[in-house]
């Protein structure tokens, strides 16, 4: 499958759920875009996992070593003062 963005690709899964609960294609249409959903979905949980391991970020731990850390909402602790709260 070429490159496509995330956003299209859901788009695409989206209109495929559609079509595939109004009921009115063919079996065989009905499972080739079956397939299609499949492979998309696939397609949009690897580029999430991507996102998501670009979202780790550099930290310095006590020693001054520089270790990963997964970037969580929650850590309201080590995030960055913001001008005007």
């Amino acid at each position: 499958m070429a490159a496509i963005k995330f956003e299209k690709a859901l788009q695409r899964l989206e209109t495929i759920v559609t079509e595939l609960e109004q009921g009115e294609l063919s079996l065989d249409d009905s499972l080739r875009i079956f397939e299609e959903g499949v492979k998309l979905s696939k397609t949009c949980l690897k580029m999430l996992d991507e996102a998501e391991r670009k979202i780790e970020i550099l930290v310095k731990d006590k020693d001054g070593r520089k270790r990963l850390q997964a970037f969580s909402v929650g850590d309201e602790d080590d995030s960055p003062e913001i001008e005007g709260e």
